[in-house]
C-alpha cells in the first residue's frame, strides 16, 4: 500500500493541501463550501476552517490546476522517482536497512525514509538503475 494516498481514509481527507480553490459560500462560523474542479466531483465540497489554508497571493506565482487522477475508491498513486540515500537504522540488537526515496506526485516532490526490502519488492527497477 505504500505509495497510495487515500482521500477517504476513515472518512476524512488526507492532510495534504491540493488547492487553491475558490470559496463559494460560508456555512455558519467554521465551514466553507469550495468550488472544486470536475475531477474532484466525488469529494464533498464543504470543509471545516481547520482543514483550509490561507493563500497569500504572489504576483510572480502562476497557478495551474494539477491533474489528479482518482480511482473509483478515491485513491491516487504516487510513483517513486529514484533512491537518494541509504542508511541502517539501529534498534537495540537489530539493524534495519533504510533508503531515502524521492516520490513524484502531480505537483510536489517528497522524500521519505522507507524500509529497503519493501521497496525492493515493490519497485525493483529503482535498485537495478542504482547498481549500474
Amino acid at each position: 500500500m505504500k505509495g497510495v494516498i487515500r482521500f477517504a481514509r476513515r472518512g476524512k481527507l488526507n492532510l495534504r493541501y491540493i488547492g487553491p480553490f475558490c470559496i463559494i459560500e460560508r456555512i455558519r462560523l467554521v465551514a466553507y463550501r469550495l468550488e472544486l474542479p470536475p475531477e474532484l466531483d466525488r469529494i464533498h465540497n464543504v470543509f471545516q476552517v481547520s482543514m483550509l489554508k490561507k493563500y497569500v497571493p504572489d504576483p510572480s506565482h502562476i497557478l495551474e490546476t494539477p491533474l489528479i487522477e482518482l480511482q473509483e475508491d478515491l485513491k491516487f498513486e504516487v510513483q517513486p522517482v529514484r533512491i537518494l540515500d541509504g542508511k541502517d537504522r539501529v534498534l537495540r540488537n537489530k539493524n534495519i536497512p533504510m533508503v531515502k526515496v524521492l516520490w513524484k506526485n502531480a505537483r510536489i516532490e517528497e522524500m521519505t525514509w522507507e524500509v529497503e526490502h519493501q521497496m525492493r519488492n515493490q519497485y525493483p527497477h529503482l535498485f537495478s538503475e542504482s547498481s549500474k
